[in-house]
Formats: structure tokens, sequence, C-alpha cells
């Protein structure tokens, strides 16, 4: 034992004699300065973008190539014009320290998210950027510290020009102070969309209209709410779809989509648009104002928002046509059982990967890796972080709580349960299917792709088998090889005609069309009569 002792005091006086680098390995730094011209202090998430190569105008992230783009990043609070702030690499990073690249060219710019919205949107007007760095034969470790140089601020985005004629006059912006928002939140809190009235409506004082109550995707907001609204007039004015009301929602916030949804931790939207918004702009338009006269109709994160507001609001909505909605089972989220004994939403029971992104039968990033790459663009707009904000119950701290662990993967039975009871709109049905089936019965329409961008196919087949159980009378449609991004597409049949990537809005309007004037068909072109 004396001997063994000895040994080891003699090993510890050798080790501090070795140099500090082998002792542990030697973070890699970069250095970003605040332009000069700037003139006042400015604070953010500050990021660095990495890859391979040369040449790029702009280095960012990519979801569909996940590991293609090296990012660092780090809080950084009232930086001084001229002044600089180093970037451990090592520290905060996503896929890997940067230490661990290997030698060869790359290129790196900075980005500083003043409003903390990259996850949520990407880089925007007001944040600032550096000019690409191209660093040739770059060895980690090796040479000088990288250095950038926040020197421009990103514009923010044009104003689209190709509106159709009449557009303007016909789009009317309605921002509502909301007493219930307003006081969850203990001040002013709106609630925002483009009301867009059909061609003609000034003409006809009288004549009243059905309504179509429309929202966004994860990344939208009021502007691209504002695009597609163009888009419906103009095919109203081609004779494309009836004339009716858009309501063009939006359901955006600082913690990302908040789905029009009754929250503990993002407020009561679901109550507020039902019982403050849609009153108030039923008196200041001419809509049907009743129940088969009001229409739900979103994608993706708006597909599920819709498709929330007819399951809990079956009275005061006619019917949704939800495309590609998120998650509307849990026990099939973009392919993970939430419900199974020991579930983790990055590993399989065989310790195979959980993909979330696909191109058909290609596998382009996993679970893990978006989840991962979501804690390092920010705390704030993430789609995991959102969907903690709409279904998590509030921890000590005021946020939610996680569903599951971002290191691990391990899913939280306890905040599993309370995702099953308030938001799995399946189980809610099922259970409670006495209350509503009367007035939910064939108003439930759900189209998704068969190769589905996010798996999302999977989820709308459990929910139609709970439906098709309570003789719900449901209404699924499955597009063969379609994904999340062409759902929308309807190919001409003339000759040299043009594929439409939105022609899908055609028959959903037609269909809706036909609910609110109940034996009138509706055929793009044809002479149809206006009631």
């Amino acid at each position: 034992m004396r001997v063994l002792r000895s040994i080891f005091s003699l090993f510890a006086v050798l080790l501090c004699f070795v140099p500090a680098s082998a002792q542990e390995a030697r973070h890699l730094f970069f250095r970003v300065t605040l332009g000069s011209q700037f003139t006042a202090p400015v604070s953010g998430r500050l990021l660095i973008f990495l890859a391979a190569g040369s040449g790029a105008k702009e280095v960012d992230e990519n979801p569909f190539q996940p590991t293609a783009v090296y990012v660092a990043a780090k809080e950084i609070g009232l930086l001084k014009p001229g002044g600089s702030v180093e970037i451990d690499t090592d520290d905060l990073v996503y896929p890997a320290d940067f230490s661990s690249l290997k030698p060869g060219d790359y290129q790196a710019q900075a980005v500083l998210d003043i409003g903390h919205t990259y996850n949520y949107s990407g880089r925007g007007g007001g944040d600032l950027v550096s000019d690409v760095v191209a660093l040739p034969a770059f060895a980690p470790g090796q040479g000088a510290e990288p250095k950038l140089l926040l020197s421009a601020t990103v514009p923010e985005p044009p104003a689209p020009t190709n509106l159709p004629a009449g557009f303007d006059q016909s789009a009317r912006l309605e921002d509502v102070v909301s007493p219930a928002l307003s006081a969850f939140f203990g001040q002013p809190t709106h609630l925002r969309a483009w009301v867009i009235v059909p061609p003609g409506y000034d003409d006809h004082a009288v004549r009243r209209y059905p309504t179509v109550y429309w929202t966004h995707g994860f990344s939208g907001g009021l502007a691209s709410a504002r695009r597609t609204g163009a888009r419906l007039f103009e095919r109203m004015a081609q004779g494309k779809i009836p004339p009716m009301i858009w309501v063009m929602l939006d359901e955006s916030g600082a913690t990302g989509t908040h789905e029009f949804a009754d929250s503990v931790n993002n407020g009561p939207w679901g109550k507020a648009l039902t019982t403050e918004f849609i009153p108030l702009i039923e008196h200041r338009y001419r809509m049907d104002a009743r129940a088969n006269g009001r229409f739900l109709q979103g994608h993706s994160s708006g597909g599920w928002a819709t498709l929330q507001l007819q399951v809990n609001y079956p009275q005061i909505f006619g019917g949704t046509w939800s495309t590609s909605p998120d998650p509307s089972d849990f026990h099939n989220f973009s392919g993970v059982d939430l419900y199974a004994e020991h579930a983790n939403v990055y590993k399989r029971q065989d310790g195979s990967a959980y993909p979330i992104v696909r191109d058909h039968a290609k596998v382009l990033g996993t679970m893990e890796q978006f989840a991962r790459i979501e804690r390092v663009l920010g705390d704030y707009g993430g789609q995991f972080g959102s969907f903690e904000w709409v279904f998590s119950p509030r921890g000590a701290d005021g946020r939610p709580l996680p569903m599951f662990n971002r290191d691990t993967g391990e899913v939280d039975p306890a905040v599993v349960a309370y995702w099953r009871d308030h938001y799995d709109l399946a189980h809610i049905v099922a259970t409670t299917w006495t209350q509503r089936g009367p007035s939910l019965r064939g108003k439930i329409h759900v189209i998704v792709g068969t190769a589905d961008t996010f798996y999302l196919d999977g989820a709308a087949h459990r929910f139609e088998a709970v439906l098709e159980g309570l003789h719900a009378n449901p209404h699924f449609t499955y597009l063969h090889n379609r994904t999340h991004f062409d759902l929308y597409l309807t190919h001409s049949s003339a000759p040299g005609g043009k594929d439409d990537p939105m022609g899908l809005f055609d028959q959903i309007a037609v269909e809706m069309y036909a609910v609110a004037r109940s034996g009138n068909h509706w055929s793009a072109g044809g002479s149809n009569p206006v009631h």
C-alpha cells in the first residue's frame, strides 16, 4: 500500500510538468467585432456558421442537410461599436466542436440575431451580419484566431410587386386588442389578420359570403398570410374558386406558433378568436355568421391549429380542411410513440435513430439532429420548443416543462400525460364524443401526402381510425407520393398547360362552398350563380 501511494505521488508530480495542451485540449475561438459605423451597443444571440468550400454569398444552416454546416452560439449583451467578443466554438455548438474539423478550405459568417427569431424564421430584417470570410487551408488550433466583422444590417424584405389588380382595395388589416389575452399577459395583446374580400364585394351592399379562417404553418407570419391571400383573391378573380371572404390569421409569436390553442403558457388564443375576434369582424363584414358558413383551413402547424379549433369549437365552425397537419395522435408523433414504455424521441429500442425529415425514401435528418441544432440556435421559436409552449404544463421557473430530455431523448411520461389530456386530438375526440359528436360529425377533412416530408401521414391514419370507430364520417385523403411541399400541386391536362402549385385550393374551396350553399355546384370558369 505504501509503495502504491508513492507511485501515485510521483505520478502527480510528473503531471505538473506535462504541458497544459496535453492535459486539456485547447478550445478554438473566433473573434467577432461590431463595426464602428454603428451608433449604439447591440445585444442578441451571436451565431457563427461555418461550412466547407469557398465562394458562397451566404453561409447558413440547412434543415435538409443538417450536418453540412457547423454552428456556434453565444448570448451577448451591449456590445459597443468597435468592440469585440470571443466565441468558444467548442462550447455551444452543432454538430460538433469546431476544433474537430479536418484541415481544409472553409468559409464562415457571423449573424447577430437581435430579436431571437432565428429559430423560427431565420435571419431577418434588423439582424446584423458579417461578410462571408474565406478560411483557406484552415487547420483548427493553428495560425491566427479567425476574425469576423459585423458590418451590415439585414434589410426588411421588399413589398411584393406582383399583386393582382384590385387586391389592395380588397385586403383589409384587422388588428384587435384582445381583452382575454391582455389580461393573461398583463399588457395590451393583439390578434391580427388580413381579411380578403372577394372581387365585387363593395358593389353588392346586401350580399353575404361564406368565410374561411385560414392560418399559416411554422415560420409564417402576417406578411406571408397576406401573400397567400393575394393568390386566393387572384383565383377568385379568375373564377377558379367561389367568392368567399378569407380571413388570413397570424398565429406566430415569440415562442413559435401558438396555433390558436388555449394554453397555460401562451394564453387563451382559442377563446380570444372565437369569443372576441370573430364576433367583431362578423359585425364589420357581410359574412354568413353561422356555423355552416364558417370554415377552417391551414397547412402543417396551421393544419393542426385548424383541426383543434374544429374539435374544440364544433358548434362554431362548419368544417375544417386541414392539410398535412402536425401530429393529431401522439401514438405517432412523426413516427415516435410518446406513450410507449421508456419512450425516447431520439432512439428506437434497437438503438437506431428516429428520422424526422425525408425526401421520399431518403432520410435527410433525425429527431436528435433537429433537437440539438435547435438548442444551439436559441431558446425560443424552434419547432420542438414551440410544441412545448403550446402543449406542456408550466414549470416552477415559468417556462413550459420539456417533453423530453435534450441530452438523452428520454420522454417525460408525466408531461406526455398532460399533452394527451389537453392536446392529443384523437384522445380528446374519443373520450368526449358524447358531447362533441353531434356537432362534429362529418366536419373533419384531412389531406396529406403518403411521402410527407415530416412523416405526418402516420398520425393522420391513426386519427382517421379513431374517427371511423366513432362513426364520425371523417374525410381523409392520402395523395400518393406527395410530400409536405408539393401537396397543393395539380397537373394540367391540356397540351402544353402549366402545373398549378396552388391547385388544391380549388377543390377545397368548392367543397366548402357546397356546404355553405347547399345544392350549389361551383365549376371553375363556368357560369355559376352567386347567392
